[in-house]
């Protein structure tokens, strides 16, 4: 697995209300907008997505307070579905918690989910289009 993070997503309550303030306020622009998310590019193959929650908990899993999962995953987008396939294997061989086996998406792409040791829940992606062209580093 390379060394990158692709997208870092964060669970909102409100995604127009999250667009005001770092579209608007910030002056930040958007990369991808679709209902119930938008995406920032914030470095070169970086994304920051803003997810509805509602829609995070469907995918991702329920948010919880206080101690346990936080409302946010950290995705590593490669170029292919095995790849996919091959890095959710080596996560599980250290000891990661099976999250979710990879499958085709609602939104196109086809992804799983593991555990690091902490709880902080990882995606590993392949995603078409715009998204994997911005994260994904070319050869």
């Amino acid at each position: 697995m390379e060394q990158r993070i692709s997208l870092i997503t964060l669970a909102v309550s409100d995604v127009r209300r999250s667009r005001d303030f770092y579209i608007s306020g910030l002056g930040w622009t958007p990369e991808l907008e679709a209902p119930g998310v938008l995406m920032v590019r914030t470095g070169e193959h970086l994304l920051l997505s803003l997810w509805a929650a509602e829609e995070f908990e469907e995918e991702v899993g329920t948010i919880r307070s206080g101690v346990g999962v936080a409302p946010l995953t950290l995705a590593h987008n490669v170029a292919s579905e095995d790849e996919v396939d091959a890095v959710l294997a080596a996560a599980a061989q250290a000891g990661a918690d099976p999250i979710s086996p990879a499958v085709r998406r609602g939104w196109g792409g086809y992804s799983g989910y593991f555990g690091d040791p902490d709880g902080y829940r990882w995606e590993i992606a392949c995603a078409p289009g715009l998204v994997n062209e911005i994260v994904v580093p070319k050869p």
